[in-house]
């Protein structure tokens, strides 16, 4: 099983990944909302602006500090990323 780190020391499982995307659009909004209202919503951002979402094969839908490209990098195995996580002490 390969784990992805998607920020925080957060991980997930990269088989049971179906989609990583923005949040910006309101369809992705509406699913988090609806993700949100039945439970199934996860929030691995501690706090920080939303770049990324990731849908899972369970119907859960996870939340992450990182952008999309700095996940997908990470599945792909690559070690340095684009773009860098931030620091968990800014604010």
């Amino acid at each position: 099983m390969k784990l992805i780190n998607i920020g925080f020391g957060n991980m997930v499982s990269a088989n049971r990944l179906i989609a990583i995307v923005s949040p910006d659009s309101a369809p992705i909004k509406r699913l988090v909302q609806e993700a949100r209202d039945r439970g199934a919503l996860i929030d691995a951002s501690y706090g920080r602006r939303t770049r990324a979402v990731l849908i899972m094969d369970s119907d859960h839908v996870i939340l992450s500090a990182l952008q999309p490209e700095t996940v997908a990098n990470r599945l792909d195995g690559e070690t340095t990323d684009k773009y860098q996580e931030e620091d968990p002490h800014d604010e």
